[in-house]
């Protein structure tokens, strides 16, 4: 299969996962700047890349990548992790025009519609405009104690790298589509983001119940209910086509 060399946009940057062939990968997604079109990028060992590769959300970077063989969803894309080469990070200013003039053609009319396109298998990413939206957490299903030893001897010859750290919360968006048929969706945030928040404010909020609540504050109230006018990137899984995940929040300012 030849490679082919396309400049994305990335809006996606999904938390690491063990993998048995890559030791772990990161799911990113973004949009073609040439075709104004959704790809998934798949496998990036992000952790393991070179520091001049390892890039931000809403970087812009040249890679070269070939549709997915084992994984038929439309967006998917195999690629050449050495091939990464960083152009430009898409800053915020003028209330995150630059970011909206790339990101907001994509925007798909409701999650219900993308619903109904994934069942189908012509859709597993898209922009969403989400309506009365909530924010939950629950526990999460323990990690089973063999494939935590199995991941931690695959990353033994990187010694530099550690492990990664299992985060005991699943956190979920609550949300409704306009359409007054909609029942309302309950999905999962899967963003490096809020995993990252989990880690690091710990050291900063003295109890789990205080540190949730902020992260609740952060993702919700801050993202999404002040002075924001928010969507979600919205993926699903390979092997289940009807479950989606919300992969990370565009919450651009308001514009007067």
């Amino acid at each position: 299969m030849l490679f082919e060399q396309k400049k994305v946009l990335i809006t996606v940057k999904a938390y690491p996962n063990p993998s048995r062939k890559y030791v772990e990968t990161v799911c990113c997604a973004g949009i073609d700047l040439n075709t104004n079109q959704w790809l998934r990028l798949y496998p990036i060992p992000f952790r393991l890349l070179k520091d001049n590769k390892r890039f931000k959300k809403y970087s812009i970077i040249e890679v070269e990548c070939h549709r997915a063989i084992d994984d038929k969803r439309p967006e998917s894309y195999k690629v050449n992790a050495d091939s990464i080469n960083v152009l430009e990070v898409i800053g915020t200013k003028d209330k995150w025009q630059q970011r909206k003039d790339i990101v907001m053609p994509t925007l798909q009319e409701t999650m219900c519609q993308v619903c109904k396109l994934g069942i189908k298998k012509e859709k597993s990413l898209a922009l969403i405009k989400p309506h009365d939206i909530d924010f939950e957490w629950q526990k999460a299903k323990p990690i089973e104690k063999e494939k935590q030893e199995g991941y931690k001897q695959l990353l033994f010859t990187h010694e530099k790298i550690e492990p990664i750290e299992y985060i005991p919360h699943d956190f979920y968006y609550i949300f409704k589509c306009r359409e007054q048929s909609c029942s309302g969706h309950r999905l999962q945030i899967i963003d490096w983001e809020i995993k990252q928040a989990f880690r690091q404010w710990r050291l900063r909020y003295k109890t789990e119940a205080l540190l949730l609540e902020k992260i609740k504050e952060k993702w919700l109230t801050v993202m999404c209910l002040k002075n924001t006018d928010p969507y979600f990137f919205v993926g699903n899984m390979h092997r289940f086509p009807k479950n989606f995940m919300v992969l990370g929040t565009f919450y651009p300012p308001i514009s007067k």
